[in-house]
């Protein structure tokens, strides 16, 4: 596969459950995907599965779902998404990975979390590409973005590596009886501006500086594992020696920035 024909690489804000009910945002996620090419196959890296070192999800036996959320109706809990297991990317992973000197351990008994699977049955609802979900084995920028690049090399095959997180998100916004359209505080629309123009830019540095560069960075993520996925996207886009960024979905959901991009 040639240069021109690799895929992007991907971070999208993923949402919660819910997000099935939400005609617009169901609807740009598919819209998303059938811009490109389909893949050979996905890495999935969550914002809901740090562990180290790094670890892969079922390779061998298909499990069920990881429903990593309480308190929902019980429909969200039928949810499926049978999608292929990729034993040969999860191998990629583990050999690109120890080159640059990350072990690379294995969950066999470890399904997609709804960081995964929630998006991944709006963007490809036939459950027909092979995935693998990969955990983060900290949250720190440079670390991830290190390890990011380390499988750059993946796209050379076909992989598509997407990063699920949120671009701002601070549950303490989420407000119900207010509902998804609500008006974003001020703190997420700061940084949801700031973001763009850092990533339409190309702004590598700033991005991985984001608690001292960017406007209400600790209001808009007061844990950072939800940024934290951007920091692996950015590595595997970046080593080609650039980062070329559009923003793909825009606007807020229960105060919190949903934008997503695609790099290449």
């Amino acid at each position: 596969m040639s240069a021109t024909e690799q895929p992007p690489v991907l971070f999208l804000s993923h949402g919660a459950p819910p997000l099935a009910d939400n005609e617009q945002w169901t609807g740009e996620l598919a819209g998303w995907s059938g811009r490109f090419e389909k893949p050979k196959d996905i890495l999935m890296i969550s914002a809901h599965w740090e562990n180290a070192p790094v670890t892969l999800s079922a390779t061998r036996h298909q499990q069920e779902l990881y429903y990593d959320f309480w308190g929902f109706p019980e429909h969200y809990y039928d949810v499926r998404y049978d999608a292929p297991l990729a034993p040969e990317l999860a191998d990629e992973v583990a050999r690109l990975a120890g080159q640059h000197g990350h072990h690379v351990a294995r969950e066999e008994h470890r399904g997609l979390d709804h960081g995964a699977y929630v998006p991944l049955k709006e963007m490809f609802p036939d459950a027909d590409v092979p995935v693998v979900q990969m955990s983060m084995p900290t949250l720190d920028p440079e670390g991830l973005f290190d390890l990011g690049r380390s499988l750059a090399p993946l796209r050379d095959r076909g992989t598509l590596i997407v990063g699920s997180g949120f671009t701002t998100h601070n549950m303490s916004w989420f407000n119900p009886a207010a509902g998804a359209d609500q008006a974003p505080p001020a703190a997420s629309a700061e940084f949801d501006a700031w973001a763009a123009e850092a990533m339409a830019g190309g702004d590598v540095d700033s991005i991985l500086d984001f608690m001292h560069k960017a406007p209400a960075a600790a209001e808009a993520h007061p844990r950072t594992e939800h940024w934290a996925p951007l920091y692996i996207a950015l590595g595997a886009a970046a080593e080609a020696g650039g980062v070329n960024t559009r923003s793909e979905i825009d606007g807020f959901w229960f105060g919190m920035s949903k934008r997503s991009w695609s790099l290449t």
